[in-house]
């Protein structure tokens, strides 16, 4: 009875075993989704996990047992797996939760479980009550972003074409700020921009007090609780970001390429514009999500360096889930937040492409 079932497993086209891998991927996921997002519970939880193990066992049965067409037909589906069912049970049923909860209302500001209701003026309330935070987290994450392509660029520029034997010193100075703790780094700017710190103090040595309050960057003579120095906060925290993804795509650029737009009589400034700045679009693009996303949603910065004036969605998303118990209202802030995010990286996407950051 084995031998035919083997014969079957071995006489499987290619495409008949992607149609497995995907199906059974797609099974398993739903399964953990289900069981995460608390669609079934109780018995009905444990057949669905069972029937989920038992796909599992049959996708390594049909690798290890399956020709070499088979088995390179699901590898793509074997390497998937494990990311996959990952982000179903740790992201997609989180995600469901949050969207149901979003939906739902709370009779008392103590009472411990939203109830489902289809609640959609908790979306409204996102926009009416906290729509200037919205504003204020996408203006100061897009400025921040701005100014660590302005800073990091060039830095990761020298580092790939001037480092030499340097490089990794150099890259080294670059990560050297994530051995320590992200609040830890925010707290301390809180020192240095004090109106008796150092800043200040050379700001006002140098006499350029006054041009900065004309650029609106100082208020009243002071650095600390103003919109600069929480757009400075998520410049210095996150540019990083910016550097590491640039000087990627720096580094592989062949210099061959602008010896040779040299040798057709570009300018330096020129061959920089039309050869290297093209070919480290990839870079920027990748360090521009992986900078832009994080700071919209940040609420370190403008709670340690900001004032009243300057709080940002996710300082009022925190207030609202450990402060005002009203979870159903923060559940939709948040998802409006994270819809508005993908819309913005979908149509940024759309200028870059991604088919080069692989």
């Amino acid at each position: 009875m084995a031998a035919p079932v083997v014969s079957r497993v071995r006489n499987l086209t290619g495409s008949s075993s992607e149609r497995i891998g995907l199906t059974g991927l797609v099974l398993v996921g739903v399964a953990l989704l289900a069981v995460g997002a608390r669609w079934v519970s109780g018995p009905i939880a444990l057949v669905v996990l069972v029937l989920a193990a038992l796909v599992v066992v049959g996708f390594i049965t049909l690798a290890v047992l399956g020709s070499p067409e088979t088995k390179r037909a699901l590898s793509p589906y074997g390497l998937l797996k494990p990311g996959s069912l990952w982000l179903a049970i740790f992201y997609l049923a989180p995600l469901w939760t949050l969207l149901k909860i979003s939906l739902s209302s709370k009779e008392t500001r103590f009472a411990v479980f939203p109830t489902f209701s289809w609640e959609f003026s908790n979306y409204g309330k996102a926009f009416s009550d906290f729509g200037p935070q919205f504003t204020r987290a996408f203006l100061y994450a897009g400025i921040a972003t701005a100014l660590t392509i302005l800073i990091g660029y060039p830095i990761a520029y020298v580092i790939a074409f001037r480092g030499g034997r340097f490089r990794n010193v150099l890259l080294g100075l670059v990560v050297i700020p994530f051995f320590t703790s992200y609040l830890i780094r925010t707290i301390a700017w809180t020192s240095i921009l004090a109106d008796s710190g150092p800043a200040v103090k050379v700001l006002d040595t140098l006499q350029l007090s006054g041009v900065l309050e004309f650029l609106n960057i100082m208020q009243d003579g002071k650095l600390i609780n103003t919109p600069a120095a929480v757009i400075g906060g998520l410049t210095y925290n996150f540019l990083p970001f910016m550097i590491l993804p640039i000087y990627v795509s720096l580094e592989k650029i062949d210099v061959r390429l602008v010896e040779a737009a040299q040798d057709l009589y570009s300018s330096a400034s020129r061959a920089f514009r039309k050869v290297v700045v093209p070919l480290s679009i990839p870079g920027i693009f990748a360090g521009t999500l992986l900078t832009f996303i994080p700071a919209a949603g940040d609420f370190v910065n403008a709670q340690f360096l900001g004032n009243p004036n300057t709080t940002m969605i996710g300082n009022s998303i925190q207030d609202q889930f450990l402060r005002q118990n009203n979870y159903p209202v923060a559940s939709a802030m948040s998802f409006v937040l994270m819809a508005i995010i993908t819309v913005l990286v979908i149509i940024y996407s759309r200028f870059f492409g991604t088919e080069d950051l692989a």
